[in-house]
């Protein structure tokens, strides 16, 4: 199982040189914070203007995905979202005050996403603005016997600054987040992603190593049916060509991060780990330390079977953060009581 080098043909030359990895995805974090799920795809895996609605049902809870008539932002727009994201995952980690407003460097921008710095390559960066914040996300909140309506955008307003004429030259921009995405971030649920993300040629490869990301996480390896892995990943093609795009990605082995095994007999793709990902995750506090430092070296297999599908050290993670906000209580069996919180977990929020 060969990890992925700057060599690579599969993936789009190195353009910037930067050593840096970056912290984000943005569609985990925020449908972690919003409905606990991740089950259908916030960006369009095609550069042809997308203006139909998605929705997507599951246990009650619906999503809608409303473009605007210049389209559904896409996955290339995305990249806008990460280096912002980054820029503030930074602050915080150097105890710097943030806020939603973020100012872009356009030039920085392009050489963070690995793209030319010509001037096409800023008016992109000006069309993607304008997807962004045409995308506006709608979705109930299902809580016991309470029902809750939301809507909101990708991102909640943009400005550009050009030198005056038709063919001035982009200057900055300026982004503001929208609560949610806000929130997510200074909560810290982010996910890691691999620079090479980045230098993936295809849209449908981004989304794959997305999915990797949600579904493996840090674990050895996790099994996914290709069904699933279709329905997730918002492809408009035919299942048969998805299924035959997962089987070249196998044979290549260029994803980032994680290798794919296709399992014919059960068509379903297995994701293995390649342990190239810091494996220092984002470090809980203090108080929140003292109870995971409790809980047996054994005990992450028996949650796993509690919380099928589920990344068991994400889940850790939340149980120690619940455990400190209710004053954190001593309990005399840690296990016991993390093995609880996976019960209740999964009968709220059921498979991922």
């Amino acid at each position: 199982m060969n990890i992925p080098d700057t060599s690579n043909p599969n993936l789009l030359p190195v353009r910037h040189p930067q050593g840096d990895l970056f912290i984000c995805d943005v569609a985990d974090a925020v449908l972690k914070d919003i409905i606990d799920q991740l089950e259908h795809p916030f960006y369009s895996l095609t550069k042809k203007p997308e203006t139909a609605v998605r929705r997507y049902e599951h246990n009650g809870n619906w999503l809608e995905i409303v473009p605007s008539v210049k389209g559904m932002a896409t996955i290339y727009d995305k990249d806008i979202l990460i280096y912002a994201i980054s820029q503030i995952m930074a602050k915080l980690n150097r105890n710097q005050p943030v806020s939603r407003r973020v100012r872009l460097n356009t030039r920085e921008l392009l050489k963070f996403t690995n793209r030319g710095t010509g001037g096409k390559d800023y008016a992109a960066i000006a069309e993607a603005l304008e997807r962004l914040d045409g995308t506006r996300i709608r979705t109930n909140i299902r809580r016991g016997n309470e029902e809750r309506f939301e809507a909101f955008g990708l991102i909640e307003g943009a400005s550009v600054a050009r030198t005056f004429g038709l063919d001035g030259r982009l200057l900055w921009a300026e982004i503001t987040l929208s609560d949610w995405v806000f929130d997510a971030i200074r909560d810290k649920k982010v996910l890691t992603l691999h620079p090479d993300y980045f230098r993936l040629r295809k849209p449908i490869e981004r989304r794959v190593y997305e999915l990797a990301r949600k579904h493996c996480g840090q674990d050895a390896q996790k099994a996914v049916g290709i069904n699933v892995l279709h329905r997730k990943s918002g492809s408009k093609g035919h299942i048969d060509k998805f299924r035959h795009v997962l089987k070249g990605l196998a044979d290549s082995d260029h994803l980032p991060d994680y290798a794919l095994e296709y399992d014919h007999g059960r068509d379903q793709i297995t994701f293995l780990n390649r342990n190239t990902m810091p494996l220092e995750r984002e470090k809980p506090d203090q108080e929140a330390s003292s109870i995971l430092g409790r809980l047996s070296p054994d005990v992450r297999e028996k949650a796993r079977a509690v919380i099928p599908g589920w990344d068991v050290h994400y889940v850790q993670e939340c149980f120690a953060s619940w455990w400190v906000k209710l004053g954190k209580f001593e309990t005399g069996n840690a296990d016991a009581l993390f093995l609880k919180f996976c019960r209740t977990w999964y009968e709220r929020n059921g498979a991922p």
